[in-house]
């Protein structure tokens, strides 16, 4: 047996997911998978496999494999490359404030590394507690409970079950808030404030809503809490829901459609746009919000659009990301 002590806990860092490559058959693999969890599309499943399958699957890849294509950097996936980092960084500060090594593996609700290939890394390394820590700062089913689900069919082999803590959701901590506001504020310091400040979520349906999901109240008090932080007025920011899928009404109000309308105002000529729910840079925000959303800005009449990045791997994210793990973690040490 070895003599090497065990670690008190493994951290496991949950995103969403990416396709592998930035092409078709990729893409395809990747959404066939995304798509057909039930928390992302809550639709009676016979007539969304025939949808899925026979419409979605053989149209979209080849139109999201070329928006892919258009950000992909020398690090493959902008969102798997900045999750490493965050991944790195985040083992050394618990080394740094811990005092000893905390194994922390990065994991995809959809795609790789998979959630059961990071709980396998973890137990290779002796790990049998384990805090799960999904990066969505506001709870919603469809993303957070999607790991939750997720993770368990990833255990349902293992006879013998670890320890496991599960982070909800972070939107109402102040670490948090304030890097957000620190964040745009950096970013002013250089570029001047805009007319408006645009904070843009991720939409879910509005039957969804309906049904008990709280994540719109809860993007709308980020976005509040963080315009507060930075002195703004009711008439200098507002909050909006982005990249809707589908025929159905989703989260009021559109962030393209806002878009247009403020472009189309006289005394709205600049708009900065950020997107609080996200935690590191991805399709949607480097090419839906920084490229697709700029152009219909301009195209209505604005006259200057900017794109605010996520908190990626910044210090005071990672900072809150650290301070979170060793206070979850507080009964395993």
């Amino acid at each position: 047996m070895s003599d090497t002590p065990k670690p008190p806990f493994g951290v496991m860092l949950v995103n969403l997911g990416t396709p592998k490559k930035p092409d078709a058959a990729s893409v395809r693999e990747y959404l066939a998978e995304f798509l057909w969890d039930k928390r992302v599309i809550q639709v009676p499943r016979l007539l969304w496999w025939l949808v899925l399958h026979g419409v979605i699957l053989r149209i979209r890849p080849r139109r999201v494999a070329h928006l892919y294509k258009s950000i992909w950097t020398e690090d493959g996936s902008p969102l798997l490359a900045i999750s490493r980092k965050q991944e790195k960084a985040l083992r050394t500060a618990l080394q740094q404030e811990l005092g000893q090594a905390i194994p922390v593996e990065l994991a995809m609700t959809y795609g790789e590394p998979s959630l059961k290939q990071a709980g396998r890394a973890l137990a290779a390394q002796g790990v049998r507690r384990i805090l799960v820590l999904p990066l969505f700062p506001q709870y919603s089913a469809a993303s957070t409970a999607a790991v939750f689900d997720g993770l368990a069919r990833a255990l349902q082999p293992c006879p013998d079950l670890p320890e496991l803590h599960f982070i909800r959701d972070y939107w109402e901590e102040p670490a948090y808030l304030d890097a957000l506001a620190a964040s745009v504020a950096e970013y002013w310091q250089d570029h001047d404030r805009p007319d408006r400040l645009l904070l843009s979520f991720h939409g879910i349906p509005q039957r969804y809503e309906d049904q008990g999901d709280p994540y719109p109240s809860l993007c709308r008090a980020t976005a509040k809490a963080v315009a507060d932080r930075l002195g703004l007025a009711d008439d200098q920011w507002s909050e909006s829901f982005q990249s809707r899928f589908g025929r159905e009404e989703w989260v009021k109000p559109y962030t393209d459609f806002l878009l247009k309308e403020w472009g189309a105002r006289d005394d709205i000529n600049r708009v900065d746009v950020v997107s609080p729910a996200f935690a590191a840079d991805c399709l949607e925000t480097l090419e839906e919000i920084a490229v697709q959303n700029r152009a219909l800005f301009l195209e209505a009449g604005g006259k200057d659009y900017r794109y605010i990045p996520c908190l990626n791997d910044r210090p005071d994210h990672i900072d809150l990301l650290t301070q979170l793990v060793i206070r979850h973690s507080a009964p395993w040490r």
